[in-house]
């Protein structure tokens, strides 16, 4: 059976369930591992790469080399920041985060190269090549692990489904960043698509069990909690 484990609990830059307007700390995704078979997968490396390996130690007692996917649930900067660190993996996203985000970037770099804005240049020279490295993700990555469209705050947001015979657990990146955005039904603000945002987060609630939130922790849904 796979096994969900939190690698490292994310954060928002700047987080308006606590009245925060302006960025006050560097955001990063909550990263996640699954292990399903022979695939050990890692979700959104929002970290630097050396404390990302470091937290990999901790948690799960493992070294990048032993990663096998890596999986972004968007292409956020706060998703990726560590995803150099793992080389030796395949990295995935899904075909419409590839479609929705790659060809803006490819337009904004020759409206950079055409004004000579070199630094901004060449930031989205790097961003493409990472894009480039991402394969688009087939709907099963691995055993009971299959993807799980999630569109809104981002053109081609992506969870991942994990099932067993008794859980069925969702992570879920920032179609539902908290804890508080899920016990109140608010839909991140700077979504791209807020009905869809909205339809996504909806689903979402409705089939998972458990959900790693993409800013938080793990949590029981709470239209599932015993009361």
């Amino acid at each position: 059976m796979p096994e969900v484990s939190v690698v490292s609990i994310g954060a928002m830059a700047a987080n308006p369930d606590w009245g925060e307007t302006e960025p006050v700390r560097t955001g990063h995704a909550t990263t996640t591992l699954v292990r399903s078979g022979d695939a050990t997968i890692l979700v959104d490396p929002g970290l630097p790469g050396r404390i990302l390996v470091a937290r990999l130690a901790e948690r799960a007692n493992i070294g990048p080399a032993e990663v096998t996917h890596v999986f972004l649930t968007s292409f956020h900067p706060d998703s990726r920041r560590g995803i150099q660190a793992f080389g030796d993996a395949a990295w995935l996203i899904s075909e419409a985060e590839r479609e929705g985000v790659g060809a803006p970037m490819a337009q904004s770099l020759m409206y950079a190269m055409e004004r000579e804005h070199a630094e901004q240049a060449e930031a989205l020279r790097e961003d493409i090549a990472i894009m480039e490295r991402c394969r688009a993700a087939e709907d099963s990555i691995a055993e009971h692990v299959d993807l799980f469209p999630l569109p809104g705050v981002t053109p081609g947001m992506c969870g991942l489904l994990v099932s067993d015979p008794r859980t069925t657990t969702l992570i879920c990146g920032d179609a539902i960043p908290t804890a508080y955005a899920l016990e109140h039904g608010v839909v991140h603000r700077g979504a791209v698509d807020i009905e869809a945002a909205k339809a996504s987060f909806e689903e979402a609630v409705e089939i998972a069990d458990v959900l790693v939130l993409g800013r938080d922790n793990l949590c029981v849904n709470p239209m599932r909690r015993p009361f």
